[in-house]
């Protein structure tokens, strides 16, 4: 659960990062129109991740079912990675990231919602509920530090913005294949 939770973060961390500097290098924005553009973006993306997050709990609330939500999730947030990847490098590609963001959001609301819940079935104790949910936070903020070096390797080295969209697609799907081998939540 730890590793999916670190997986998931890291890839929100590099999509979100970079994404200022993709409307201005990929797309061709100048800086105060890309930061406009940028900021439709995260509403949209906004937008979808607090409506799947209250849906995708309830569903999973009501099926009992915590696995196949979080990797069908992860799945959904792979699709982002695999457009942004695959956007032209000019504004026309502003479409495909207006769709890209509001996929993102779909998949990671309902990620939140459902993988919450499946990590505080997975806690071993009662009476270390709070240590545990502190290295699960670790998950969370360590991948805001390792996520800039990574966006720089893959944006000036490993072939830019399409590598770097690619690479948050297969570190998604690594974190839905991380929740696998959870037995203990159905």
């Amino acid at each position: 659960a730890w590793l999916a939770r670190f997986l998931v973060s890291l890839v929100f961390a590099m999509a979100t990062l970079y994404l200022l500097y993709f409307l201005q290098d990929h797309l061709g924005f100048e800086a105060i129109e890309a930061g406009k553009q940028q900021t439709t973006l995260l509403l949209v993306y906004t937008l979808g991740t607090v409506i799947t997050a209250v849906l995708g709990g309830y569903i999973s609330d009501r099926m009992g079912r915590r696995k196949v939500f979080v990797v069908v999730a992860t799945v959904i947030m792979a699709v982002a990675g695999v457009l942004l990847s695959l956007t032209p490098d000019n504004q026309d590609g502003y479409s495909v990231a207006m769709a890209a963001a509001a996929i993102l959001g779909i998949g990671y609301g309902w990620y939140l919602a459902v993988d919450q819940a499946l990590i505080t079935q997975v806690l071993p104790t009662a009476g270390d509920r709070a240590r545990d949910l502190g290295v699960i936070n670790i998950a969370n903020s360590m991948p805001q530090v390792l996520a800039p070096v990574l966006c720089a390797l893959f944006v000036t080295q490993l072939g830019g913005y399409p590598a770097l969209y690619l690479a948050t697609a297969v570190i998604t799907l690594l974190g839905a294949l991380a929740v696998l081998p959870i037995k203990s939540v159905r």
